[in-house]
């Protein structure tokens, strides 16, 4: 991989405070889509199901020991479809009162996740959580904090039989956080956690930014298909392109400030060579998209 630039920490449109909620809640719904996607030929899953594939393998068994936890969830992102997902691949297509009584292995248990964020999307999240059909996504309806969450901030929503232990997601979010806040939460999550996980689908590269240029002809292709029923990103797309716009130019600022897996540990301090006491990291990244698109990942677990 050819990084073009060091890390630069510009900032995007769609997290300034003036920009209309309405047309933030769009550009959303834009970025949900494409981590949901799959175009034939080209991209053989969604990168959302390339994350839940990624979980399963690098996690293995102890995939059933952990509650994953979005900590940057927004309106919920591609969350609520990996949970859907990763369960399938493990056999959950129903809720649990319908796979019988859990064993002391979680193995009757579907995998749980839980939606938070700093601003939580309680309606949005509802509405999330109605559409899990194993009854596995859950929200925290107040702020929580990445870094400065509490050890046992789960309590609220833990279920019977419903693991623990914290494993914290962070999906297209890690490269918001400048280097201070960034070392902020990987040391709560590394004090409060028992694993983390970081997904980036775009890097500092040529061919990231050739992706995400060509977000603004795959919208107007299939946004009719997808967005019928809403009037509003169907004009903010093609009558004035704000929504596009918007994307790709995020986009390219999101790619020139995602970081590498060095550059990971090294904000980490002890995650470098000499790494974390108890801990073992791993880092990796997959094709999306073909033959350009690739997803990044960073995972962090403590060792048993």
């Amino acid at each position: 991989m050819v990084l073009l630039t060091p890390r630069i920490h510009w900032y995007e449109i769609n997290d300034q405070s003036w920009f209309p909620s309405y047309l933030r809640a769009r550009v959303q719904a834009g970025l949900t889509l494409m981590w949901t996607l799959n175009l034939p030929i080209i991209q053989p899953s969604s990168p959302g199901e390339l994350v839940a594939a990624t979980l399963q393998r690098v996690l293995g068994e102890r995939i059933r020991d952990y509650t994953f936890v979005d900590f940057c969830a927004g309106a919920g992102g591609p969350t609520p479809y990996i949970e859907k997902d990763l369960n399938a691949r493990l056999g959950f297509t129903k809720p649990p009162s319908e796979n019988g009584p859990a064993n002391s292995n979680n193995e009757s248990m579907p995998v749980s996740f839980v939606l938070t964020d700093i601003a939580p999307h309680i309606e949005a999240w509802k509405k999330a959580q109605l559409g899990s059909p194993t009854q596995s996504l859950q929200y925290i309806d107040y702020p929580i904090d990445a870094a400065n969450a509490p050890r046992d901030f789960l309590g609220p929503v833990t279920r019977e039989g419903q693991s623990s232990k914290v494993f914290r997601l962070f999906f297209l979010a890690f490269h918001h956080f400048d280097d201070p806040l960034a070392t902020k939460i990987l040391e709560n999550s590394i004090d409060t956690s028992d694993g983390f996980a970081i997904f980036e689908l775009q890097h500092r590269t040529f061919s990231s930014l050739l992706t995400c240029t060509l977000m603004w002809p795959l919208l107007l292709l299939i946004s009719p298909f997808y967005f019928w029923r809403d009037p509003g990103f169907l004009f903010f797309t093609y009558i004035i392109p704000i929504v596009p716009f918007v994307l790709v130019v995020d986009g390219y600022t999101s790619s020139l400030r995602t970081r590498t897996a060095e550059e990971i540990r090294t904000i980490m301090g002890g995650g470098g060579k000499g790494g974390i006491k108890g801990w073992k990291f791993r880092s990796g990244s997959e094709v999306h998209t073909y033959p350009i698109g690739e997803m990044s990942w960073f995972i962090g677990m403590k060792e048993s």
